[in-house]
């Protein structure tokens, strides 16, 4: 109901790309020509964005030359919504006919040569959350155990990966990790997800893109490192929510440019 009703909502607009944007992120949506915003709460039964730094609409219009449909602002596990709601505008824009899907977060770095405001292409994921397949297959929409061995696309990777040396942005890349928060992580966690492989942790994206790729939609990920993510830290140190807004705000012109060429090549 939610998808025809979207649909009924764009005016004959036909998007070709999905774009989620994470905490602090959503300037993108202000390079938008001629949007349409779509609030979540808008669309019966949808759910509604409660997270800092999180608007909860639907921007459709015209980036770089292509019609797009952006989130601006996520669904999260932690929010209380079960795991079908959180994915749920992730299917809503499948169903209206994306091509591709672009995701990125606000991310904590592991990586210990991570410094905030470094972009970190996602090249893999550890999923900590519920994965959002559990229960009865949508045969219509993909089969029954999805293969994962490429969650994110390799041809979008290395053309991001060109780009960035192109118009001078440098670009780390690696593995994220999807806890369910609040809470931000302990040290002792910090230290055991780099010792698993992990090089950002965050709240979110996995499920999006486990449910794009059960449906065939090529994925491109990217974090914004909001803080750094160790596990030796002062003893007056807190991780803050308002922080990690403000960071990843700071890191919004550099992504926004990134994408905007990406999104223009594809």
């Amino acid at each position: 109901m939610a998808a025809t009703l979207l649909k009924e909502r764009l005016e004959g607009r036909q998007p070709q790309l999905g774009i989620v944007l994470g905490s602090g992120l959503g300037r993108l949506a202000d390079a938008i020509q001629d949007p349409l915003v779509i609030p979540y709460a808008s669309l019966p039964g949808f759910p509604v964005s409660t997270a800092m730094g999180h608007k909860g609409n639907f921007i459709v219009g015209t980036l770089s030359g292509k019609m797009v449909i952006a989130m601006q602002g996520r669904i999260h596990f932690y929010e209380g919504y079960g795991m079908d709601m959180v994915v749920l505008p992730i299917r809503v824009m499948i169903l209206i006919g994306i091509q591709k899907l672009i995701v990125s977060n606000a991310a904590g770095g592991i990586n210990l040569s991570f410094r905030v405001g470094d972009l970190m292409i996602i090249q893999d994921h550890i999923n900590l959350l519920p994965n959002p397949l559990i229960g009865p297959n949508i045969e219509e929409i993909g089969p029954r155990f999805p293969d994962m061995t490429r969650p994110y696309d390799p041809s979008l990777i290395r053309m991001a990966l060109h780009i960035g040396a192109e118009i001078g942005i440098s670009l780390q890349h690696g593995v994220y990790v999807g806890g369910t928060g609040p809470s931000y992580e302990t040290p002792a966690e910090y230290k055991y997800f780099r010792t698993i492989g992990g090089d950002a942790v965050g709240m979110s994206t996995i499920p999006e893109v486990i449910v794009a790729r059960h449906a065939g939609v090529p994925v491109f990920g990217i974090s914004v490192i909001t803080n750094e993510a160790h596990d030796d830290y002062a003893e007056d140190y807190e991780n803050d929510g308002d922080d990690v807004v403000k960071a990843a705000n700071a890191a919004a012109d550099k992504m926004t440019r990134l994408i905007s060429i990406m999104i223009e090549r594809m």
